[in-house]
Parts: C-alpha cells; sequence; structure tokens
C-alpha cells in the first residue's frame, strides 16, 4: 500500500475529477454505482472498505491543497492506483459546486455487493440486524446506520421502497458507517420479514402501540429490530406479523424520531444479549 503522488488540478473542467463536479446535481440524478465521500472520518472509512473486498471501492480522492500534508498517513492506506489530486479553495469550490466540503472528498463505486438472501445466509448463528422499511429521509438513514454500528449489528436490510443509503448525506451523518456495514436494499417488508423469520430470527417491530415495553425483549440468539416510515411507521398489516414492543415515553409526544428509537432499543437488544 502507498498513496499516489498528489496531482495537482488547474481548472475545473479537467476531465480527470469530472466524477466530482456539480455534487449537489448529481446527488439528485444519481451517479449509477457512484459515491462520494465528505471528510477525514468517512474517507478513513472509505479505505477501511476499499481493503475489505467486500465490493466498495475508491475511485479517486480530491483535497484542498492545504489538508494534503495532514492526511499524508491516511492516505497511505489507499493503493497506489487511487490517483490523488489536490487544488487551492477556487478551485475546489468551483468543482464541488459549494464550498461545505471540509476540503476533503473521495469517488467511489459500488461492485457486485451481495444480495438480501445472501447476507442472511451468511450471518452468524448470533446475529442483530437491523430491519427498515419505507425509511425516505436521508437524515434517519445515516443515523440509523451509525446507531447500527455502535450496537454491533451484523446486517442492515431495507426494502425497496427504502432510500439508497449511498447517498452522499445519508454517508456523512453515518461517519462512514455506510461503508463499512454490511446492507441489501431488495424486495418489499413482507418478504423481508419472511426470510428473517425463516432464518430464525426473533423479529420485534418497533411502535408506540407496542405490546411489549423495550424494556422486556428477551435475549434470542438471531433478533432482528424492525423500524418503519418517518410520521406513520409500520403498517398494521406488517406489527400484525411480528412481535411488537414500545419505547415508554411522558404522554403528550406522539412518537420518537425513528433513528433515536431504533437507538434505545439496538442498545437494549445488544446489552441483553451481551452484544456491547
Amino acid at each position: 500500500m502507498g498513496a499516489a503522488r498528489p496531482i495537482r488540478i488547474e481548472d475545473p473542467a479537467d476531465p480527470r475529477i469530472a466524477g466530482f463536479v456539480s455534487i449537489r446535481e448529481r446527488d439528485l440524478t444519481g451517479r449509477e454505482g457512484r459515491f462520494i465521500a465528505e471528510g477525514t472520518v468517512v474517507l478513513r472509512m472509505l479505505a477501511a472498505a476499499h481493503r475489505s473486498g467486500r465490493g466498495i471501492a475508491a475511485e479517486a480522492i480530491l483535497l484542498l491543497e492545504n489538508r494534503v500534508a495532514g492526511l499524508a498517513a491516511l492516505l497511505a492506506g489507499f493503493p497506489p492506483e487511487v490517483p490523488v489530486y489536490m487544488a487551492d479553495a477556487r478551485i475546489f469550490d468551483a468543482v464541488a459546486g459549494f464550498n461545505m466540503h471540509r476540503g476533503v472528498l473521495a469517488l467511489g463505486r459500488c461492485d457486485q455487493m451481495p444480495g438480501r438472501d445472501a447476507l442472511i445466509a451468511n450471518l452468524p448463528a448470533s446475529s442483530l440486524v437491523l430491519a427498515a422499511c419505507g425509511i425516505s429521509n436521508h437524515d434517519n438513514m445515516g443515523s440509523l446506520f451509525r446507531n447500527a454500528a455502535a450496537f454491533g449489528v451484523d446486517a442492515v436490510l431495507m426494502d425497496q421502497t427504502t432510500c439508497d443509503p449511498m447517498y452522499r448525506k445519508a454517508i456523512r451523518v453515518s461517519v462512514g458507517s455506510v461503508l463499512t456495514l454490511p446492507f441489501a436494499r431488495e424486495g418489499t417488508a413482507a418478504d423481508l420479514i419472511e426470510r428473517l423469520q425463516a432464518a430464525g430470527f426473533a423479529i420485534w417491530g418497533l411502535s408506540p402501540r407496542g405490546e411489549t415495553d423495550v424494556g422486556e425483549i428477551a435475549p434470542a440468539p438471531r433478533t432482528a429490530l424492525l423500524v418503519g416510515t418517518e410520521g406513520e411507521g409500520l403498517p398494521q398489516t406488517i406489527l400484525s406479523a411480528v412481535r411488537t414492543a414500545r419505547i415508554r415515553q411522558r404522554p403528550g409526544l406522539d412518537s420518537l424520531n425513528v433513528a433515536m428509537a431504533a437507538g434505545i432499543a439496538l442498545h437494549q437488544v445488544a446489552r441483553v444479549n451481551d452484544r456491547i
């Protein structure tokens, strides 16, 4: 391993950095399997993901020139075939299209990653899964992944209506956990529940109307926590198919934010199963 020698960029239209141009606009239109990673912490997670061989790789790195020296050790974690570009603030802002980038950007790609059924089949005998249905807010998505990583989740499984966790903002909010935590996004919520039940998971749906207090979720070798879309939560058809748990709170507020609720429940399950 050893980073490539930084290459100075003098023109924001340089074709070598075309993947970094107009980041916000491309967030809306998609990058066809590519993604943008922002900031030092996320760059460190990308380096780890690149080395892991799990289907996520770095294609190029773009740095503000005054960040290069301080990141030398981190850059050494990337192979020399990943080009490192640097530019002054004027060029950098023109490329990115905004100036809230911390001077550290990387372009990555998702290669062939395991699908949902393959992930479930390869989970260890003692497993904790976070399942998400219909999540539409990328801040919440990033926070869900951050919580999942903190409490030892083995995989995050999402239905096809859930937003893409590889969106730039979700990656940033997750502090790079999206890049290192196995996940799959496909199929319906009903299909996901069926697959998890067949694999021996005790599935708990989180809802303010849950029948059991979250503190009373019993230990189990395999547990899946299921969270639903912001506002409406999990539909009754789903809640009827699984056991349900609630988080006690003072009256007068409808419910907790989905990421907050998931964090509380994951902590509880991880604790009783001796995962933390």
